[in-house]
This record gives C-alpha cells, structure tokens and sequence, in this order.
C-alpha cells in the first residue's frame, strides 16, 4: 500500500515531543543493552528479544496506521534487504555500546549523516556542492576529536572501529529507506524489520539462548520494548512535522545517554567527547540545512517553469 497521498496537517510541538521521546526511548534501549551484557546476557539474546518484544509494538503501528491490509506487500526483496542491513547494524551499535561509555557511542553515531552524504556519491552518484563537503570534512575532524590520542578510560579502539563501522552501516541503511519508503508506508516497513529476523534469532537462541533471574528478564523486556516504541514515535514525529524540524532533536540523546551513565556507571564525558560532539552536531545540522535549502530550490524553479 502507497503512502498516503495527502499528508496530515504539520503539529510541530507535537512532532518535537515525540521525537524527543522517542531518543529517551533509544538511549534507555542502548543502555538497557550495555547493562545486560554486564549481567551475562549475550547479543544474541539481546538481538533476539529486542525484535520479540518489539513485535506487538510493530503491529500496532500497522493497526494504527495503514491497516493489516497494507502487509500484502510487493516489495518483499527490499524489505529482506532492510532487514539484513538492520540486523547487522543492530549488532554493530549493540556493540559499540558495549564497548565504549554511553556519550561516546552516542557521539560516533552522530557521523551517520557524514557517511550517508560520502555513500551518496559513491552509490547514488549525487553531487554535493562545496557546502556539504565542507561539512563532511569538519565532521570527520569532530570524530577525530574524540577517537584520537588521550582519549579517557572506557573508550578503546576496538569499541570505536565497531561504532564508527555501526555508523557508516547505518547510512547504508538510510540510503536504502529512502528509496523503500517511496513504495512502502513506514510502519510497514518497520514491521518487515521486526519480523523478518525472528525466525534465523529463533535458531540461533537454541545454541545461545540462556536462563536468567528476574532483574535480568525485566530489563530485556524494558530493552524490546523501547525499541518497539522508539521506532513507532520516530515514525510518527516524521509524520506530524518536516525532516528538517525533527531530525535535529536526535542530539538530544547525547543528553540522556550522558545522565544514564552517569546514574548507572557513574561515568562522565572527557571533554574530548564534548568538543567532538559540538563538532560533528554543527557539521550534521549543516548538512540537513542545506538538503532544505536545495529542496526548498527545486520547488522554486518547478513553480516558475512554464
């Protein structure tokens, strides 16, 4: 089923409270991960629930949205393709949050934009102009900030290779949801992301799946839960405000991810982290500004043509 054809009015405090909920919902799932793993829970379990439990979230989204009727779909090949690029950037961020402090995984993953203009043109052969590659330069400056010498306790190469590689899969992944989500509605699409996995996390649980105490089995229904309602809040702020109004509320996780490691592991940002993350937020928010400025031209130039 096709997106629908009229949109709905804009509500932009609306969309901006649901995308800031939605970033509480990530941080407390990538949290809700790095402390599991602390507790003997490994990633494919946490792989496995996070779609379990996301599941009737998935669905709902489908209820609420197009209709059960809407999963009759066409594209099934662009949905395996979503799918397999999200499970294995699941794991890589799932990673990266194990292996490094909340703030700095957090941070890596702002260079996502970075990468997606870089694949842009080596995939989609774009062309951006001087502004954009200025920016990805000062971006890439922003991530050298904070991965280079003297970083602080906790950040060690291997966790930064697995978040900056999470980071570029995930642009891949983005690359591919704007030419998925001109075919199909977006809660369709989440719902394929959620269930296609299942079955292979299934088999894999026979070999890797374990007992666990109460504590444990709560905060791994918190970690599917959150992510279901993170997916379903995301796609709903997009709905109800513009890209360019809601996308730069996603820096707002760096804020939560801050307050649950310090309440959590009592860690805190080096100021290496903060300088980096200034860095490549400024350069990110360039990037979306100037995808306005060039849609907001293209309009303008089919409106004066004859």
């Amino acid at each position: 089923m096709p997106p629908p054809t009229s949109p709905p009015p804009s509500r932009p405090l609306y969309a901006l409270t649901l995308r800031l909920l939605s970033m509480l919902a990530v941080s407390i799932m990538f949290a809700s991960v790095k402390w599991l793993s602390e507790h003997g829970v490994n990633i494919v379990e946490s792989l496995f629930y996070r779609q379990l439990w996301g599941m009737p979230i998935a669905l709902a989204g489908v209820m609420m949205g197009p209709g059960l009727a809407a999963l009759k779909t066409r594209h099934l090949g662009g949905h395996v393709s979503r799918a397999t690029l999200g499970s294995m950037g699941m794991v890589l961020n799932f990673g990266g949050y194990i292996l490094l402090p909340l703030a700095e995984a957090t941070t890596i993953g702002f260079s996502m934009p970075i990468f997606a203009t870089l694949l842009s043109v080596m995939l989609l052969r774009e062309r951006p102009g001087i502004h954009r590659w200025a920016a990805v330069i000062m971006g890439f400056l922003g991530v050298l900030v904070i991965v280079g010498p003297g970083h602080h306790a906790g950040v060690t190469t291997l966790g930064i290779i697995v978040a900056v590689s999470a980071a570029v899969v995930t642009a891949c992944i983005s690359l591919l949801l704007r030419q998925l989500s001109q075919k199909e509605h977006s809660s369709v699409i989440v719902f394929y992301f959620t269930l296609l996995p299942l079955p292979f996390l299934g088999l894999a649980m026979l070999w890797f799946g374990q007992a666990h105490d109460a504590a444990t089995w709560a905060m791994l229904i918190v970690l599917g839960t959150m992510g279901g309602i993170a997916q379903l809040l995301m796609t709903a702020a997009l709905r109800w405000g513009p890209v360019s109004l809601v996308l730069p509320m996603d820096y707002s996780s760096l804020l939560w991810s801050t307050l649950l490691g310090w309440l959590v592991w009592q860690t805190w940002p080096g100021n290496s982290t903060w300088a980096g993350a200034a860095i490549i937020a400024g350069s990110s928010l360039y990037i979306l500004w100037r995808e306005r400025v060039k849609h907001r031209e293209s309009i303008d130039r089919e409106v004066t043509v004859p």
